[in-house]
């Protein structure tokens, strides 16, 4: 099996991360087992696509969602697509293969109400991590990045001169973003309270612990439920949904799908137009009272 080239070709040449890659390699090697039990094949290099069937009936009967098992799909619908593109294999098994249905996700977004009241209403403690918090939440809102970007940015990322931010996205992609005034001042603010901590030992990352390390993601999703369970009733409250805030707040307020798709670091309009259905009813409230057929 070509497994270990395969992990080397998204590793290399792909510049996936590693999340993405160990997702990839567990999913094909799931597969791998249960070829190995099921039909006594050592590789899945040769299977056909009752084999992938049966594999989608086993996952779906011991309650896989369809979305999950899309995903597993996915895996191996790339691992031989490799097969193909190094000439081992001639057709893909997956070539006749159609996605199970799933229900659409629909995310709500924060409002501008809640934003308002956590950013400019909510008590946060003036020590090191209660301006380390609000700046979190203000750079998640104010430049949509996502929550692994926000982890990873470095002290040098951030340039006040020009009020920009660089941020290294997925595949390494770079894009630079640009920073609201009352942003960059937080930053500074920020970055004055990092320079006086006693136990700081890393001169490199920009977000730190208040013992001198860099944050981690589980902690951004935290403190984004911590803060956000005292406006919004919302069930779902994380860096993803600031993401999708952010995106929406744009659209609704007339920014072009271009311009959010830049901003966002999407390489296709069609990652972005998943922000759009929360804009429809803004756009029809906008068409209800500018319109000239609806004036009376």
């Amino acid at each position: 099996m070509e497994l270990s080239a395969f992990i080397s070709y998204l590793r290399l040449e792909k510049n996936y991360s590693e999340h993405t890659i160990t997702a990839y390699q567990k999913d094909i090697l799931e597969f791998t087992g249960f070829c190995t039990t099921t039909y006594e094949l050592d590789s899945i290099d040769d299977v056909e696509y009752t084999m992938i069937r049966s594999w989608i009936v086993d996952l779906v009967g011991n309650g896989i969602s369809n979305r999950t098992v899309n995903r597993k799909i996915s895996s191996l619908r790339a691992y031989y697509r490799f097969l193909q593109k190094i000439e081992r294999l001639n057709v893909s098994p997956l070539v006749k293969h159609r996605a199970l249905k799933t229900n659409k996700k629909v995310e709500v977004p924060f409002s501008e109400q809640e934003m308002e009241k956590i950013l400019l209403e909510i008590p946060f403690e003036d020590d090191f991590e209660g301006v380390r918090d609000k700046l979190i939440i203000e750079l998640l809102y104010a430049t949509g990045v996502r929550r692994a970007e926000l982890v990873n940015l470095k002290c040098a990322d951030f340039n006040p001169t020009s009020q920009t931010l660089k941020v290294l996205g997925k595949r390494n992609k770079e894009r630079l973003l640009p920073l609201l005034p009352a942003t960059v001042q937080m930053l500074r603010d920020y970055l004055a309270m990092r320079s006086q901590l006693n136990s700081i030992t890393d001169t490199t990352n920009l977000f730190l612990t208040k013992a001198g390390l860099k944050i981690y993601e589980t902690l951004v999703y935290r403190t984004i439920n911590k803060y956000f369970s005292l406006v919004s009733p919302k069930v779902k409250k994380s860096p993803h949904i600031l993401r999708h805030t952010f995106a929406t707040h744009l659209l609704n307020r007339g920014a072009d799908l271009n311009s959010v798709k830049e901003l966002l670091g999407h390489s296709s309009l069609a990652s972005t137009q998943v922000y759009t259905h929360n804009s429809i009813a803004e756009l029809k409230k906008v068409h209800l009272n500018a319109h000239p057929r609806n004036k009376k």
